[in-house]
């Protein structure tokens, strides 16, 4: 007997949930009818090729009832083959990659080279499994896979992993040309990362910052400039590498950060500091322009914005000048820190809008530091309260 059926304008189906369940409906693009059904737990679909209503509700009909099978009347699709993971990759190196910014789309293709050594080109993504998710863990922590070949931190771990859920996760929403989508599911959602329990987030001292400023002359112009502002914004440093004169207001003391150069694209107005307006004035008189030019250009292309790379090589360079002993950890982002812990006595409101962040979360968990005067300064007034 057969089950109910449902009739709408715009699908039929026919037989029943979890055994014969079989539905049709019409493909927004072509119009023509489609019919879909479960075989082996997985959703299949296939074009009837015609737009008449009651032939494809005759069609639903007989094959919820077993009267035909797959090919419907004898024309046999060929079923698609398995999307491999080194298909999936590549779509996703070629759609989603050239969104990000130059640092991760780096990383991007250097992951992608090292998951598909792992798991091989031709693996089936649907096949992956709890098996291959601790195996990685294990042969990435011990340094027997990836770039340097040396043992990684769990930390290391955790973002490549993370890498490799949006991939996949990605290829779980988007759907081919024929509207099917990449993968039915993420075999790997819900799998535990590895977290490192007590990370290393180096916060420049005072001392550091000054060594680093006195001799930042002797480097470049560009660099002492990009030092000052971030030592006085708490911005990232490729946000002050893509600076324009558009986004500075020597009248009102204010720098526009743009969206798209904001890692969590927060676009927002800071004011800034005398030792900030002297860095920028500075940079004015090394390198003024129209307003699109920009604040820092890059030395063989004074029309673009230097890139954060050279910033780094500065970086390290100004370390030895200084004499600063090698410090794992120690780089641009260690001033985003400095900032945040100088500023804990103000509202978490007022440093979030300062330093750009879009939650106090962040600040509190990645950023912000005690030092031992600020803990006695607290317990002293605790002492004084309780007096």
């Amino acid at each position: 007997m057969m089950a109910r059926t449902k009739r709408s304008r715009r699908s039929y189906g026919a037989g029943e949930w979890g055994r014969n369940r079989v539905r049709i409906f019409p493909d927004p693009k072509t119009g023509n009818f489609q019919i879909e059904w479960r075989e082996d737990g997985r959703r299949r679909c296939r074009s009837l090729g015609h737009r008449d209503w009651p032939s494809a509700k005759k069609q639903a009909d007989e094959f919820a009832a077993g009267f035909v099978g797959p090919d419907l009347n004898g024309k046999q699709e060929a079923e698609p083959e398995p999307l491999k993971l080194g298909e999936l990759f590549d779509i996703y190196g070629e759609e989603v990659t050239p969104t990000k910014g130059w640092k991760s789309r780096r990383y991007d293709r250097t992951a992608t080279r090292m998951f598909l050594r792992f798991f091989g080109r031709n693996r089936d993504p649907a096949t992956l499994s709890q098996r291959d998710w601790d195996r990685f863990i294990r042969e990435r922590r011990a340094g027997r896979i990836g770039p340097s070949g040396r043992p990684v931190s769990d930390r290391m771990v955790e973002y490549d992993l993370k890498f490799l859920i949006a991939v996949l996760n990605w290829a779980a929403r988007s759907r081919d040309e024929q509207g099917r989508l990449l993968l039915d599911r993420n075999p790997l959602k819900g799998l535990r990362k590895p977290t490192e329990k007590n990370p290393t987030r180096v916060v420049l001292t005072e001392e550091e910052y000054r060594a680093l400023l006195e001799v930042s002359g002797r480097l470049d112009w560009r660099f002492r400039v990009a030092l000052v502002l971030a030592h006085e914004t708490g911005h990232r440093i490729g946000a002050i590498c893509q600076l324009r004169w558009s986004d500075i207001s020597f009248e009102g003391g204010t720098i526009l950060w743009r969206a798209e150069h904001d890692k969590s694209g927060h676009e927002h107005v800071t004011p800034v500091t005398g030792e900030a307006l002297a860095a920028l004035e500075e940079a004015w008189r090394r390198n003024p322009g129209p307003g699109e030019a920009p604040l820092m250009p890059a030395p063989k292309s004074p029309s673009k914005c230097m890139g954060s790379a050279l910033a780094q090589g500065w970086w390290v360079r100004a370390e030895r000048l200084a004499g600063l002993e090698p410090k794992p950890g120690r780089g641009w982002h260690s001033l985003r820190r400095k900032f945040a812990s100088d500023l804990m006595d103000q509202p978490l409101k007022v440093l979030c809008e300062l330093g750009g962040w879009k939650t106090a979360k962040t600040v509190l968990q990645c950023y912000q530091k005690a030092d031992e005067g600020q803990l006695r300064k607290a317990l002293e007034a605790r002492r004084r309260s309780r007096d």
